[in-house]
């Protein structure tokens, strides 16, 4: 929102009224360092203004900060997507209710980011940005807290040389035998429930933290992007934005570099785990990420406090735009005042808003693109290890890297074209409306690039469920046993030895195996890998398997798959920038604020806060292995991954087609929409002459 310059600069009247752009920057010079700075527009808080401070008051290190600031809080909104599968397995949470802890987030924009951002956006706005990011300190410490009040798990523990093998030789032997029997057939004696491991107030404190991060998020966004368009000339908004933008960008790959890195550590690093990290019950050091990124985090927004109310340079940019207002005797040549905030005012706000139709097919069109972008940011790790067989840290570590270089490039150039050409308001809306569809076309792409070999390995009965219950493992009952898949003859994947029949667990040439397998045939597989026949039972019996999934070749079908997240990053990064521009120039110069916590509202109203819960149900669905215990069901342990594909892809890809009518409904509405300073000026050349033309003819 735009501020009464009387109170950034002094008083002084201007010298001269500026008629070419080369007086009027001669002009601005000249004031900027004959006006003396007063406490709004110099940097510091109370008596800490130290004068080499000043020189930080400008634009661009307020657009390189507020990135910098973006990409560490970006990061950690990856780095909780990086480590949601391990979460998921520590505390025995289902997708469905990870999706309702994600959306803490968004109820808390939900109830109080349009109030805030009324009120906070007529302060002083990079102080309250600070004080929003502390919040999200806040989250960083709350989703960390889990570990401590609860530690690694006893699942965790067990699979441990200090708890299972090392502490005494009588006892290590008798609990590793006792851990083998959970898995192992036992005719007649099963393995009894096992009790939830306090599981339901880690989830409170995890929604708890999202959902005071809800309320920095909101003021970061809103805030930040309407200051930035307050103190930057509109010539070269687009350019400094995109590159605010670019820096933001950066933090998913730190955030899912960040998890892959604290993933490839067990949960309790001074103890020393007897599996590896592509075993999938394998538990990475989740928490130690968030103590990061939280000292980071309170240290760069401490510094964003510092900046002013507003720019030097743009307060003295508006003090010549209202003196030549006044000067030329305009109907403007007064200033509106400023408004006090109120409810009333509010109201009336809400009411320009509700009624602006460029900006409500723009939120709208925002709405379906996010409910349908939505499984990708936050399940996309989960995805790629189901469907491509990755380990929990690998698979953070290319959601966050691939495609970084093309949504930069993506960026960055949409930026550098749209301030050098200055394209008008329907080639940049219909521009949004190619992206689109381009992003319908990759979603459907990605049903066909699955992993057949994946597919084939477990044995489906025809509803698409798991065959568990066999003839040769009748009496072995397997309800509780803890999944740990093994392979038989490199072809067939059972979901543990007990559903195998193994009566027996021996290690041979440093692998475990399993032996005694009653539904495994003793003789050699064939050389074609044929799977086993499991009607035939004279086809197997008293046979081995190998501990852990039988091995798989998915590269061609990723390496495709990648290549199309890629031109999805890349076309969709060339359409933020057309966006932002499209959303603060449909309102009055007062309502941006407003006008983006409105938007952000609605889509954390109808995007937001449903599509997360929506996509974990459908995960949810195409689940093939729980993890059970005796009060119900925990964690997810296998997906059905064709089922999955489909599901996820086409109801994704259905929602961004639903956006992308919306955008063309942006483009019909924004032709007589201006962008840049050249087309403000010369609609109100032409406002004025119609003015004049009508007044003659009235005469």
């Amino acid at each position: 929102m735009t501020t009464t310059t009387t109170n950034n600069v002094s008083s002084k009247p201007i010298p001269r009224v500026p008629t070419t752009p080369e007086e009027e920057k001669e002009l601005l010079e000249e004031l900027y360092r004959d006006h003396p700075l007063t406490e709004e527009t110099t940097c510091g808080i109370g008596p800490f203004r130290a004068q080499w401070m000043q020189r930080f008051a400008n634009k661009k290190a307020f657009v390189f900060l507020y990135g910098l600031l973006g990409c560490i809080f970006s990061a950690s909104h990856a780095y909780f997507n990086g480590t949601i599968t391990t979460l998921e397995k520590r505390f025995k949470i289902p997708s469905r209710t990870t999706g309702i802890i994600t959306v803490g987030n968004d109820m808390s924009q939900l109830l109080i980011s349009v109030f805030i951002s009324y009120y906070a956006g007529r302060r002083h706005r990079p102080r309250w940005i600070a004080l929003g990011i502390y919040t999200v300190v806040l989250f960083c410490i709350l989703t960390a807290l889990p570990h401590i009040l609860y530690g690694p798990g006893e699942d965790a523990l067990a699979l441990t040389l200090e708890y299972g093998a090392v502490v005494d030789r009588n006892t290590s032997t008798e609990l590793m035998t006792r851990e083998k029997q959970k898995t192992l057939c036992r005719p007649g004696e099963g393995v009894s429930c096992e009790e939830e491991e306090g599981s339901f107030a880690p989830q409170v404190l995890l929604f708890i933290a999202n959902f005071v991060a809800g309320i920095g998020g909101s003021l970061y966004y809103t805030l930040g992007v309407t200051y930035m368009d307050d103190n930057i000339k509109r010539s070269k908004t687009p350019a400094l934005i995109s590159f605010s933008y670019f820096i933001r960008m950066l933090g998913p790959a730190i955030g899912y570099a960040l998890a892959s890195v604290c993933l490839k550590l067990y949960i309790s690093p001074t103890l020393t785990p007897s599996i590896t990290t592509d075993d999938p019950r394998w538990l990475g050091a989740w928490w130690l990420g968030w103590i990061i990124l939280a000292i980071v985090l309170f240290l760069f927004s401490s510094v964003l406090a510092l900046f002013p109310k507003s720019l030097p340079r743009a307060a003295v940019r508006r003090m010549v735009e209202q003196e030549k207002k006044k000067l030329n005797k305009s109907a403007e040549a007064e200033p509106e005042p400023e408004l006090s905030a109120s409810l009333m005012d509010m109201l009336r706000t809400f009411r320009r808003l509700v009624t602006n139709p460029t900006l409500m097919c723009n939120n709208l069109a925002a709405v379906f693109y996010f409910c349908g972008y939505m499984p990708y940011w936050i399940f996309m790790p989960k995805y790629i290890e189901t469907m491509y067989r990755q380990s929990a840290s690998a698979s953070s570590l290319v959601t966050g890297t691939v495609g970084l270089v093309f949504s930069a490039v993506g960026i960055l150039l949409s930026g550098m074209i749209i301030s050098k050409y200055r394209p008008r308001a329907r080639y940049l809306a219909g521009w949004n409306v190619v992206v689109g569809a381009v992003s319908v076309l990759g979603m459907v792409s990605y049903v066909f690039l699955g992993c057949s070999g994946n597919d084939s390995q477990i044995h489906l009965l025809p509803t698409g469920e798991l065959e568990t219950s066999l003839s040769c493992n009748a009496d072995c009952h397997c309800d509780y046993v803890k999944y740990s898949p093994v392979c038989a003859d490199g072809t067939t994947t059972f979901i543990s030895p007990c559903h195998a029949g193994c009566q027996q667990a021996t290690t041979l040439n440093g692998s475990k195996m399993f032996t005694e397998c009653s539904c495994v045939r003793s003789i050699p597989a064939p050389l074609n890998g044929t799977p086993l026949n499991m009607s035939d039972p004279s086809s197997y019996s008293g046979g081995s398997v190998k501990a852990g999934p039988c091995p798989i070749d998915c590269s061609t079908k990723f390496i495709a798959f990648l290549a199309v997240v890629c031109l999805l990053k890349f076309s969709g990064a060339t359409g933020r920038a057309s966006n932002f521009l499209v959303s603060v120039r449909c309102v009055e110069e007062k309502d941006k604020p407003v006008a983006m916590a409105f938007g952000l509202t609605i889509m954390s109203l109808f995007a937001f806060i449903p599509s997360p819960i929506f996509f974990g149900y459908i995960l949810d669905k195409t689940c093939l292995v729980w993890g059970k215990t005796c009060s119900g069901t925990g964690n997810c342990w296998l997906y059905n991954g064709e089922s999955l594909r489909y599901l996820l892809n086409l109801t994704a890809a259905a929602f961004v087609t639903i956006g992308t009518f919306f955008d063309a409904g942006v483009w019909y509405y924004v032709k007589d929409l201006a962008i840049f300073d050249e087309e403000v000026k010369t609609k109100e050349v032409e406002e004025t002459q119609e003015k004049i033309i009508l007044e003659e003819c009235t005469k």
